[in-house]
């Protein structure tokens, strides 16, 4: 850590699986990070306040005047408290407006709410939604039309409109494919036998998607069984090809949506490795003009604090931000 910095914000991304603080000062600059698998599913003993002093504490008892903001899923119903969705469109200052702040008992915190899209067929997110706001402040030339893509558990597809997230979609890609892998005769013979890479199993899923037509991929997915019965896919590779068959239904999905439209242009948030599996699989249906973006939560965290008046400071700094 810096010692001769000054500390701003606390911030923290507290999801379903993991827990990572921040320690930000002037302009956003990282001056130290912690990290435990202590997402809201994994918290020792489910106490939230415990495991917030633990991570954070010794770090409030320092600078008790230093805001704290966390985001994610720690504002659920299933997290510390949860905090009202705001409608979407969404921007800045209403999810600034709408951040729920307790006493944790080691000071105060401040929570992020999510975004909900009313409607006959509501969708939520939670935590993306910073994400998302770090990226247009990483990238502003995205705020005027943009498709930022979130790979993952649940895979959401954000479009940006003026500054604002006006709408999204959710594919729940990442999780069935963690379901089927697990709990399923498809993922029986890597169970048993073990798993290794193969991208021409992942392109070989990604065409059977593609070329499912009216049956779609629900009538293809125990092709991935069939197939290694048949000697035609070792049980090696039927991960792989499992996880072509479910991206490109993704992505078929998504391109039929167009309609022809010309895609605006599309950003990858999230993992790198995750991210470039969804890059070639775009590339593969002719969607070539993408980004990557690995991290932007934490300038999202900063962004939102500026907004609500816990920080002043605008400007984030990108030192710790790599395109790739």
């Amino acid at each position: 850590m810096n010692e001769t910095a000054t500390p701003r914000l606390i911030s923290l991304d507290w999801g379903t699986s993991s827990l990572r603080a921040y320690l930000l000062g002037d302009n956003g600059q990282i001056l130290d990070t912690r990290s435990q698998p202590w997402g809201i599913l994994h918290t020792p003993e489910g106490d939230f306040a415990k495991a917030f002093r633990e991570l954070v504490g010794d770090w409030r008892a320092q600078w008790p005047s230093v805001p704290a903001i966390a985001a994610g899923m720690i504002g659920s119903r299933q997290g510390w408290r949860e905090v009202p969705y705001v409608d979407c469109p969404a921007d800045v200052d209403s999810l600034a407006k709408g951040l729920l702040t307790f006493d944790s008992g080691c000071g105060e915190l401040s929570l992020i709410p999510g975004v909900m899209q009313r409607g006959a067929l509501p969708n939520v997110l939670r935590g993306e939604e910073t994400q998302i706001f770090g990226a247009l402040e990483l990238e502003p030339a995205l705020a005027d039309h943009a498709l930022l893509v979130l790979p993952g558990t649940h895979s959401k597809w954000a479009t940006i409109r003026s500054s604002r997230l006006d709408h999204f979609s959710t594919y729940m890609t990442g999780e069935l494919f963690a379901v089927l892998r697990e709990h399923s005769i498809l993922g029986r013979p890597a169970r048993e036998e073990g798993s290794e890479p193969s991208n021409d199993a992942f392109m070989r899923g990604l065409t059977n998607a593609r070329e499912s037509g009216a049956e779609g991929v629900i009538g293809r997915l125990f092709t991935t069984r069939s197939l290694f019965l048949a000697g035609d896919l070792p049980a090696r590779h039927s991960l792989d090809y499992l996880s072509g068959l479910l991206i490109g239904e993704e992505l078929r999905s998504v391109v039929a949506s167009l309609k022809g439209a010309v895609c605006p242009p599309l950003v990858l948030i999230g993992d790198p490795a995750l991210c470039r599996r969804y890059q070639d699989a775009l590339a593969f249906f002719e969607i070539t003009d993408v980004r990557l973006l690995e991290q932007a939560t934490r300038t999202g965290l900063w962004r939102i604090a500026c907004a609500a008046g816990l920080v002043t400071a605008a400007t984030p700094s990108q030192e710790d931000t790599r395109h790739v």
